[in-house]
């Protein structure tokens, strides 16, 4: 949940430039900078092997993070850049920005349903389906909400539930200017197949009449 804002631990870099990055490197580290703010651009170097693993898991430039590194007050930031290796394809440095309470920044929020104990569409054996289990939405770094919320109580099979029917956060917005499609309730897959059944019947019997006249 985008509320759940995780930890990232990293180390005070000491020494600058090409030397101390390699160094980094060569004893498993990657070497990064936070800016921004009111303080000083901060060297740090970060855990390779839990990096790689923060990157492989996706969108790790639209997650806000909790820095914690020793000596300094624990700060929100979010990642700005990630250099890698041309031939590797593996990180070399990162770029982390402060983020002040008022900052906009774009995190993938995620979406709860409520109403699925009343929906007549699903107490019609219709299947809800979560086209975005997330949503992609601009918020401010000291107001993120933990999710938002569609509301499924009056829908029938057959209805879609879009973005402009949610309520969302004061201060937040879709990155889509269009209204997109969150999630539908379809009929289920009995339903549908003997629907198509009877379509095919009703098409033979059309064509046989035809024939016989």
């Amino acid at each position: 949940m985008a509320g759940e804002i995780p930890d990232l631990e990293a180390l005070e870099r000491t020494g600058t430039g090409k030397g101390a990055a390699r160094q980094a490197r060569r004893d498993g580290m990657v070497p990064g900078i936070v800016f921004g703010g009111d303080a000083d651009p901060l060297p740090i170097n970060l855990p390779f092997n839990k990096l790689f693993k923060m990157l492989k898991a996706g969108r790790f430039k639209s997650t806000l993070f909790n820095m914690k590194v020793e000596g300094h007050e624990d700060v929100r930031v979010i990642c700005r850049d990630v250099q890698r290796d041309v031939v590797k394809d593996l990180p070399t440095h990162v770029d982390f920005m402060r983020l002040r309470r008022t900052t906009k920044i774009n995190l993938f929020i995620g979406v709860e349903v409520e109403g699925e104990d009343v929906s007549p569409g699903l107490k019609k054996g219709g299947v809800l389906s979560l086209v975005r289990p997330e949503v992609e939405l601009v918020v401010t770094a000291g107001d993120i909400p933990e999710s938002i919320t569609i509301d499924v109580s009056g829908a029938e099979v057959g209805d879609s539930i879009t973005i402009s029917s949610v309520t969302l956060p004061t201060g937040a917005k879709p990155t889509i200017d269009r209204d997109f499609v969150i999630a539908t309730i379809t009929a289920p897959s009995g339903l549908r197949s003997s629907e198509n059944e009877e379509g095919d019947a009703e098409g033979e019997d059309a064509t046989e009449e035809a024939g016989e006249e």
